[in-house]
């Protein structure tokens, strides 16, 4: 972790731009640029102030990113991006994702990102990556050389080895369950504070109610007249303060939305997996397949029914100049086929082994971060309900004051 690249460099998303300009199909379209600015860390430690570089980046070219990442590093579970458009929000807050608070914490989302990969003690070692970082220009077509999109797998092919694989690992079959599990539990759980979040910005907002009465009684008593209008200042005050309490609850709801696209993430680990044990079972059974035919040639028996089978009873029987043809063919066939099962084998036993260190990992980082954001909800709360404790206390001192 000490030579990670986040040791080395600050990496800001500083600034949201948005822009105006034409796509790939000649159409104007409004769009949102973001300003990634980074600054090496060494120099500063001398006690000189490093230069700041800095360049503009589009949502699309983070998802490049991101996609040449899973498929160039498939066992590793890698960060996601925050949503592209507001998901599991309360009705005060916009789900155009031109809105800027949208676009703010969008923002902190994709600064969140770029750290996690900076971090991460293999991704951060990745080139493209740090282009991604200091190279405005060319950044795109560097991706693109890389080929990853031919490496990439189709859904077809993925969803085939879920349903056909014979001896899924049970790691990974329980780890895919899980990432469900979580998925919805915390999709259940943002959708629950979506609907406190409504509904404590109506008890809130109705105490301004309070205030307007307070104010209004206070114009027509002499004695009582400055003790209400105390009293419907402190509620006015309590009715208003609803809107940075709910604002500072989006970061927190965006901390567990991040966990909501890591358990894709974790999938993502889990179907390659599956493909892999897929194409090994599929080898495995080329391999015995051929061994059988060349047993059949050599000894004259046919142990299954087959059309070659059927067809040597109706035509005759092959020469042994055919049969031996056919048997010498075969015999490189299975000396292939074991090299390329025995390589299969070794790639599979690799990828586990290099998917649960990052899995681990992923594991401690989760288990921190989601208690560390819980906690901080906890608190949250708790400041809150002191806060209306302490308002509810000042209007009684005003009320015994009259």
């Amino acid at each position: 972790m000490e030579d990670c690249l986040a040791k080395k460099m600050e990496i800001t998303v500083s600034e949201a731009e948005k822009r105006t300009g034409r796509n790939a199909m000649n159409m104007q379209e409004t769009y949102t640029a973001y300003l990634i600015e980074t600054r090496a860390v060494e120099s500063q430690s001398e006690g000189q102030c490093a230069p700041v570089d800095s360049l503009w980046r589009r949502y699309s070219e983070f998802e490049l990113l991101r996609n040449y990442l899973s498929v160039t590093y498939p066992h590793i579970v890698v960060p996601p991006l925050p949503e592209k458009r507001a998901d599991f929000v309360w009705h005060k807050l916009s789900a155009d994702n031109m809105d800027p608070d949208f676009v703010e914490r969008r923002r902190i989302g994709l600064e969140n990102f770029l750290l996690r990969v900076a971090s991460h003690p293999v991704l951060c070692q990745d080139k493209i990556f740090y282009s991604f970082l200091t190279q405005e220009g060319g950044w795109k077509e560097m991706v693109n050389e890389t080929g990853f999109q031919l490496k990439a797998d189709s859904r077809l092919k993925a969803l085939n080895a879920t349903f056909r694989v014979k001896n899924p690992d049970k790691r990974f079959t329980e780890l895919k369950h899980y990432s469900d599990e979580l998925q919805s539990v915390i999709s259940h759980l943002l959708r629950v504070r979506a609907r406190v979040a409504d509904r404590l910005y109506g008890v809130y907002k109705v105490h301004g109610n309070y205030g307007r009465v307070f104010s209004e009684w206070s114009a027509i008593e002499k004695e009582m007249g400055d003790g209400l209008q105390s009293a419907g200042h402190h509620m006015d005050v309590y009715a208003a303060s609803i809107d940075d309490i709910l604002e500072e609850e989006e970061h927190y709801a965006d901390q567990l939305k991040e966990y909501l696209f890591y358990a894709e993430a974790l999938r993502a680990v889990c179907r390659k997996h599956e493909l892999m044990q897929y194409d090994l079972e599929m080898a495995a059974q080329d391999l015995t397949s051929k061994k059988q035919q060349c047993e059949e040639l050599a000894t004259g028996t046919v142990r299954t029914f087959s059309l070659k089978g059927m067809t040597s009873k109706l035509f005759g029987q092959e020469t042994p100049e055919q049969r031996e043809a056919k048997i010498k063919v075969l015999e490189e066939q299975i000396q292939e086929g074991e090299e390329q099962l025995k390589s299969k084998n070794l790639e599979s036993r690799d990828f586990v082994k290099s998917a649960w260190t990052d899995i681990e990992r992923f594991k401690e980082q989760k288990n921190h971060d989601l208690k560390e954001a819980l906690i901080s909800y906890a608190v949250m709360q708790i400041s809150m309900c002191k806060k209306g404790i302490q308002v509810w206390t000042n209007a009684k001192e005003c009320f015994s004051k009259m």
